[in-house]
C-alpha cells in the first residue's frame, strides 16, 4: 500500500511556539512509518519555513544551520508541493521536497490556529487536519466566540470585551466599566491565545490593573471574564467532522489558583480525574454542549471545549473551545480520548481520516457555473 505523504507544521508566530514544539513531538512519534511517509516543516518565530534533517531537534535547541527554506508556491495548483531551496557555491537551487497529501498542522495560537494557516491550505485546495477557516477563527476569538454561544443558548461567564487602545487611553475607566460586573475575581485575557498564556487572576483593583496590561501584552482585543463560584474544571474532548462524537468527561484540579501555562506544560503539576466523577446528568449536559458549540462555529475534526462547574449549584458554564489543543504528553485532549479506548496513535489516524473526508466533501463544492 501506498504511503500516505504527511507533513507536519510546528513552530510558528504566535506565543504558544514552545507549546507547538511539544506537541509536535508526541505527534510525530505516533505516526507509524509503515503507514506514512513523514516531513517535518518548522516555522521560526520569524516566519521563516524550514525543514531538513532532525528539524524538530534544531527547533527545540534553536539551531537552524543545517535547515534549509522551504517554498510553498503560491499557485493554487502546486502548493501541495513543498520545495526547498539548496543553498550551493554557484547559487540557490529550487528543488521538490515532497508531493504532499495530507499537512497535519500542530500550530498553536494566532498564524496557525486562528485561520490564518487553514485559508492558506484551502487556496491550495489541500487537506489539512482540523477545522476550517470560519472554525478556526471563531474559535479562537473568545470575544467572538462568546457572542456566538450567546446566540444558541449555550451558557456562558459574564464577560466584558475590551481594546488595548482604551487600556492605554484610560485603564482606570475600563476597570470602573468591569467592576460593574459584579465582585472580584476576574479573570484578564488576550481574546486570540491560548495556553493561559497572558492570563491573569485578578483579586483586587491592583490586581486588574495589571492583568488588563499583560494580557495587553499579547492581542489588541481583551476578554474580561467574572470568576465563577467554587468553580471545577471539566473538559470534554471532540472529534469529527459532521457527526462529531464526545470523549468521558475529564477534571483538572489546578496546583495553582487557576490551570496556568506553568501547570499545563512545565511542572505538571495539576492532577486529572478522568473520567470525572460527576452525576451522569451532568456530564450528559455537558457533552451535549459541546456537540453544540462544535455544530454552531462548523469546527471539523477535532476540538477540546473547556467548561466551568459550579461545585455548589452544578450550574454549567462553557468557557471556550480548542480547535487545536495540546497534544503533549501530559496533555487533556489525547488523555480523554485514551480513557473512552482509543490510543494516541488511533487517535492520529482518525484524523488524518477526517481530514481527507473533510477534502472530499469540498471537492462536490462547485466554484463556478457550468450552464
Amino acid at each position: 500500500m501506498k504511503k500516505l505523504r504527511v507533513a507536519v507544521l510546528f513552530g510558528g508566530r504566535s506565543g504558544e511556539h514552545d507549546v507547538s514544539l511539544m506537541s509536535a513531538r508526541s505527534v510525530l512519534a505516533a505516526l507509524d512509518a509503515a503507514r506514512y511517509e513523514v516531513f517535518q516543516v518548522g516555522i521560526t518565530l520569524d516566519g521563516n519555513w524550514l525543514t531538513g534533517a532532525n528539524t524538530l531537534e534544531a527547533f527545540e535547541k534553536r539551531d537552524f544551520s543545517e535547515l534549509v527554506s522551504v517554498i510553498p508556491p503560491t499557485e493554487p495548483a502546486a502548493l501541495r508541493s513543498l520545495y526547498v531551496v539548496r543553498v550551493t557555491k554557484a547559487g540557490g537551487k529550487l528543488e521538490l521536497l515532497a508531493e504532499v497529501d495530507v499537512f497535519f498542522p500542530v500550530l498553536h495560537g494566532p498564524f496557525g490556529e486562528d485561520g490564518t494557516m487553514q485559508g492558506l491550505l484551502e487556496l491550495a485546495d489541500a487537506a489539512y487536519v482540523g477545522a476550517g477557516v470560519a472554525g478556526s477563527s471563531v474559535g479562537m476569538d473568545k470575544g467572538i466566540f462568546k457572542d456566538v454561544m450567546r446566540a444558541n443558548g449555550i451558557p456562558i461567564v459574564d464577560s466584558l470585551l475590551v481594546l488595548r487602545i482604551e487600556i492605554e487611553n484610560d485603564i482606570n475607566a475600563v476597570i470602573e466599566k468591569v467592576e460593574k460586573m459584579g465582585a472580584y475575581p476576574f479573570f484578564a485575557k488576550p481574546a486570540n491565545l491560548g495556553s493561559s498564556v497572558g492570563i491573569s487572576k485578578c483579586n483586587s483593583r491592583s490586581d486588574l490593573g495589571e492583568g488588563l496590561m499583560e494580557a495587553a501584552r499579547f492581542d489588541r482585543r481583551i476578554v474580561v471574564e467574572r470568576g465563577v463560584g467554587n468553580v471545577r474544571e471539566i473538559e470534554v474532548s471532540v472529534l469529527g467532522n459532521e457527526d462529531p462524537q464526545t470523549s468521558v468527561c475529564g477534571e483538572v484540579l489546578p496546583s495553582r489558583e487557576f490551570y496556568s501555562y506553568e501547570s499545563k506544560y512545565i511542572d505538571g503539576t495539576s492532577g486529572l480525574i478522568i473520567p470525572s466523577q460527576l452525576p451522569i446528568e451532568v456530564s450528559d449536559k455537558i457533552r451535549e454542549y459541546a456537540v453544540r458549540a462544535y455544530k454552531a462555529i462548523d469546527c471539523a475534526g477535532m476540538a477540546r471545549a473547556d467548561f466551568f462547574l459550579n461545585g455548589d449549584t452544578n450550574q454549567i458554564y462553557l468557557n471556550e473551545l480548542n480547535t487545536l489543543p495540546g497534544f503533549t504528553s501530559i496533555s487533556m485532549y489525547p488523555k480523554l480520548w485514551q480513557a473512552s479506548g482509543l490510543t494516541y496513535p488511533q487517535l492520529v489516524d482518525r484524523l488524518i481520516e477526517l481530514a481527507l473526508e473533510r477534502k472530499a466533501q469540498r471537492d462536490h463544492t462547485e466554484h463556478r457555473r457550468t450552464d
